[in-house]
């Protein structure tokens, strides 16, 4: 009931009311008005509940003794109010660069960040370096701001802890202004267990909108699943879709959980080998995979430049091709065996016991034609029990020996070295498209955690820290420098979206990869002490080559020890099975 009025039912669960103007011809419910459902359920009992559509909900101050729980308000701005965006959508870029955020820790005082500060002052970064997409996490609502964005609790409504939903438009506007291309990331593989702010039991009953029974849990995140059976569901789903992309303009999406959507097991203990079994058998979950089918082919017959990236740690066959070659219609999956790969060599490998051929093989190890983004590392490691790569390499050397004015330290020496190179060759070889996590492009220390009870609300650990890469006394600035012209030669030279590379080089005992893509030929010296003049590397190209990008140049913190011209010969026999060689020195 509404005011005294009843709702109408309507086909596949939909419920209007509609309610007369005053008597001064203005709309009953007001700008910013508190609004509740209240649902009558088969016990006959009165339940308080936030309208699944809502598009804004607010959790009350502390000060105003209200609870914890959101409570929902009308947003019908006035026309003057309202947000009317200026610039035109970008055109999805050949070559995929993305920037993957979090407004609210893009501050760097300690509180949660703005949609306006982050307009005004963390776009203008992005584009300087070099970055032609943002991956925007958390913005749709959640109860908990700890949980990352991953507890969705108001599927329709932006989070209002960052500000309006004009502003989060604004911001949006403030990106395509600079050619940026504006990604969500949305979360349809499950919902929070949230009761009254969130969509469980909205009806009273276990079964709306999500499975009954064991099959409605996720037993690791403590979440509800949805049920892909129901029309009502999967109208609710493709609805958001469309809303945040026609309301907000959102150019594309990144699914979140969906190894998770696609088996019966949720992927739980499962090792993926890539044999066809694991991925054709009666543990794959066709109601939610014929949702992630349907989702893709109704986003891009609306609008042929959306990008989908699936994340997907399975390696499920077709996940990348599109609906009408039967595939499920992503153009992008993430190719997360990467930073796991990254992480495990520094936490358990000395450098002299990297094994070369098997960071080649898991680089490389990707499906023909399903187009992978690459990356060293994301929020995931980024979180509280792991460290980034910056602080697994340098720990707390980075608290006493960054500055320029410092004694020199071969462990700051070594991890400024390897961050850079670990990036280049990721970028390089990995995939289709590259993704940074925010502040990582110049070696953002420490670790992320977000305020919580057991670390008594702090925000110290949730915001980024951009006086470190200001300082130029201070030496992230080297490997911010270092990510920018990485990102600068890819538009120059554009591998990302040319073909694999050729690896024609893995050598164990010198700790050499060598690579050809795009025209470039690439060579990595791993080897931990020794370094080598006059290194012959075969490439199929012949000419005269120059080096064009330098991980040893000053400019990125580096001692300038690479001869950049490079003697070539051609027509030797015998080495590598290539006609053509340079020598490196």
């Amino acid at each position: 009931m509404g005011g005294g009025a009843p709702f109408k039912k309507l086909d596949f669960g939909k419920w209007e009311l509609h309610l007369p103007a005053n008597p001064d011809g203005s709309a009953p419910i007001r700008h910013l008005s508190e609004v509740k459902v209240i649902i009558r359920n088969q016990a006959g009992h009165l339940l308080d509940r936030l309208s699944p559509w809502a598009t804004y909900v607010r959790q009350p101050p502390k000060e105003a003794n209200q609870g914890v729980n959101f409570k929902q308000y009308v947003w019908n701005p006035p026309p003057t109010e309202r947000y009317l965006c200026k610039h035109a959508r970008p055109k999805r870029p050949k070559s995929l660069r993305i920037y993957e955020c979090h407004v609210g820790i893009a501050s760097q005082e300690p509180r949660v960040g703005s949609y306006q500060n982050f307009a005004d002052n963390i776009i203008p970064r992005i584009k300087r370096q070099g970055y032609n997409a943002i991956q925007v996490m958390a913005v749709m609502e959640h109860a908990y701001y700890a949980s990352f964005g991953y507890q969705v609790t108001s599927f329709f409504a932006a989070s209002s802890r960052c500000g309006t939903p004009e502003e989060l438009k604004r911001m949006i506007d403030v990106a395509h202004e600079n050619g940026l291309y504006v990604l969500l990331d949305v979360v349809h593989s499950h919902a929070s267990k949230n009761v009254q702010d969130g969509l469980n039991q909205f009806d009273g009953t276990n079964s709306c909108f999500f499975h009954d029974g064991a099959r409605g849990e996720h037993s690791l995140w403590d979440s509800r699943l949805f049920n892909y059976m129901e029309y009502e569901v999967l109208r609710f789903l493709l609805s958001n879709l469309r809303w945040w992309h026609d309301e907000y303009y959102f150019d594309g999406y990144r699914f979140d959980g969906v190894t998770s959507m696609l088996y019966h097991s949720r992927g739980i203990g499962e090792g993926f080998s890539g044999d066809y079994n694991e991925y054709f058998g009666l543990n794959v979950d066709t109601d939610a995979l014929n949702y992630l089918g349907l989702a893709n082919y109704m986003l891009h017959m609306q609008n042929p430049e959306v990008i989908t990236i699936a994340e997907d740690v399975s390696g499920m066959p077709t996940l990348c091709r599109p609906v009408d070659e039967g595939g499920i219609g992503f153009d992008y999956r993430l190719a997360m065996a990467i930073p796991d790969k990254w992480i495990e060599l520094l936490k358990e490998c000395s450098d002299d016991a990297w094994n070369i051929g098997n960071i080649v093989h898991t680089l490389t190890n990707r499906r023909w034609k399903e187009n992978t983004v690459a990356y060293a590392e994301s929020h995931d490691q980024a979180l509280v029990g792991d460290k980034t790569i910056a602080f697994w390499l340098m720990d707390k050397e980075m608290y006493t020996h960054m500055s320029t004015l410092s004694e020199p330290s071969l462990i700051i020496d070594r991890g400024i070295a390897l961050h850079k190179m670990i990036r280049l060759i990721t970028h390089a070889l990995g995939g289709e498209a590259y993704l940074n996590f925010m502040g990582n492009e110049f070696g953002h220390p420490e670790w992320l955690d977000f305020p919580r009870v057991g670390n008594n609300d702090s925000y110290h650990y949730a915001r980024r820290q951009w006086n470190l890469v200001d300082d130029p006394l201070l030496k992230y600035k080297f490997l911010n420098e270092f990510d920018r012209a990485m990102n600068e030669l890819e538009e120059r030279f554009g591998w990302l979206h040319s073909d694999p590379a050729y690896v024609s080089w893995k050598h164990e005992g010198d700790k050499i990869i060598a690579f050809e893509r795009a025209g470039l030929v690439f060579v990595f010296n791993f080897h931990p002490t020794q370094s080598f003049t006059g290194y012959r590397v075969g490439t199929n190209w012949a000419g005269t080559y120059q080096a064009v990008l330098s991980s040893d140049d000053e400019l990125f913190g580096g001692h300038n020890r690479i001869d950049k011209s490079c003697k070539h010969v051609t027509r030797r026999e015998g080495y590598a099975g290539r006609e053509n060689f340079f020598e490196v020195s």
